[in-house]
């Protein structure tokens, strides 16, 4: 089993570069022999793409990943360009991961009409397929038009892999036609075992993102998951796999505790049918735990 991380971890507020500090925790990583480092976007937040290339080009030998770009409001083109430039800064060791996003956070924010999503998520793969084959792209759908005077390739951008963010069954269906896996988060391994890895083909990645932290006070960092992930339980696609796993609260999927009850948590996903793991907000209260998270399960891992 191979176990990454997703970075920020929640321990950067105090860094007075955030790139540098980024870069830092990416080689951090990757000396304590975890496999991936999967870097996050927000509409306000570090470019994740543009963050993955740097670190992955300042840091050999590890994948480096986006968990995720949300598609909406950006032109397929406009990601399949920095992609491309991502995967040839990093020697071919980029995964693009993509989201739909929530239309109740997004629309809000751009100020942008929300399309529909299982439409756009067919188009934009589509067209992002087309661009990373190498084709000339003249694609007109429902949600998306893109037209271009030819190939679009950047020399050494070549075979990305591409994640989708899917947990409805819809947006499984698509993905297992037109992605090479799925990263949920909040997917607990009976949502996983029973909803998320029957629903695509043999061979498709299921990267499970799963909050984790080792610590000696897990009621004070339990107390911190409770207030920073409720968010999440009011956004429906992430309340209908909560519902699926059984859970009330985000944070009653977080592994918090000793390095073998996270280790003993991280385990049920894989026997769930992940083929990879990736620990979120493993610093959401300080340095030192994130670093004695990755260093406890990245023996546990590999």
């Amino acid at each position: 089993m191979t176990i990454g991380v997703a970075l920020p971890a929640g321990d950067t507020d105090s860094a007075p570069n955030l790139v540098d500090e980024l870069i830092t925790q990416t080689r951090q990583a990757a000396e304590a022999g975890l496999k991936s480092v999967w870097f996050s976007q927000l509409p306000l937040s570090q470019d994740a793409v543009a963050i993955a290339a740097l670190a992955g080009r300042e840091v050999p030998g590890i994948e480096i990943g986006t968990s995720v770009v949300p598609t909406y409001p950006r032109h397929p083109f406009l990601v399949a360009s920095a992609a491309q430039t991502a995967q040839a800064a990093t020697g071919g060791r980029f995964t693009l991961g993509i989201g739909l996003g929530s239309k109740g956070f997004l629309e809000p924010v751009y100020g942008v009409e929300y399309p529909p999503p299982i439409r756009h998520l067919r188009e934009y793969l589509t067209v992002l397929r087309r661009v990373f084959a190498g084709e000339t792209v003249e694609f007109a759908g429902e949600t998306i038009t893109a037209r271009a005077l030819g190939p679009s390739t950047v020399a050494g951008g070549g075979d990305i892999p591409v994640i989708v963010a899917a947990m409805g069954p819809q947006a499984l269906a698509v993905t297992g036609e037109l992605a090479d896996g799925t990263l949920p988060y909040l997917a607990g391994p009976r949502a996983l075992s029973e909803v998320i890895v029957p629903a695509l083909p043999d061979g498709k990645r299921v990267i499970a993102a799963v909050p984790a932290v080792v610590t000696d006070d897990p009621d004070a960092v339990r107390a911190l998951a409770v207030e920073q992930m409720a968010f999440y339980g009011q956004i429906p696609s992430y309340r209908k796999i909560l519902d699926a796993e059984g859970v009330d609260h985000p944070a009653d999927l977080a592994l918090i505790g000793d390095e073998k009850t996270v280790a003993d948590g991280i385990r049920r996903y894989y026997d769930a049918g992940a083929t990879d793991v990736v620990l979120t907000q493993t610093g959401i209260r300080s340095a030192e735990e994130r670093l004695r998270t990755w260093a406890a399960l990245s023996s546990s891992g590999s």
